[in-house]
C-alpha cells in the first residue's frame, strides 16, 4: 500500500481490519471515494462498516480481485501469502519489456 493510500485511508479511519482486505482504493479529483478493490469481496457486515465510514449507504463501487468468498479464519491463514504472491507477479509485469 503506497504512502498516499495509507494518509487517505487513514482520514477515512478505516479500521486496520479493512485496510488489511483492501488492495487499493481509486478516488475522484474531489477525493471522494469512487472504487474500493479488495482481494475478497467484503462480507455484508464489512460493507455496512464502510457504509457508515464512507457516510454514503447507496456507494456501490465494491470489486474484488477474486471472487470467491473466504472466511476471517482462511483470510488470516492465507492473507500474507496471498499479498506477497500478488505483489511479486506485479513486479514481474512491470519488468517485462
Amino acid at each position: 500500500m503506497d504512502k498516499l493510500l495509507k494518509i487517505k485511508l487513514a482520514k477515512l479511519n478505516f479500521p486496520s481490519h479493512l485496510q488489511d482486505k483492501i488492495f487499493e482504493i481509486r478516488f475522484e479529483a474531489d477525493d471522494t471515494v469512487s472504487k474500493i478493490i479488495s482481494y475478497f469481496p467484503f462480507s455484508a457486515s464489512e460493507r455496512q462498516e464502510i457504509y457508515s465510514i464512507l457516510n454514503n449507504e447507496s456507494f456501490d463501487g465494491f470489486h474484488s480481485i477474486f471472487t470467491d468468498n473466504v472466511t476471517e479464519e482462511e483470510w488470516n491463514r492465507t492473507k500474507e501469502q496471498i499479498k506477497k504472491k500478488f505483489r511479486d507477479e506485479l513486479f514481474d509485469i512491470n519488468k517485462m519489456p
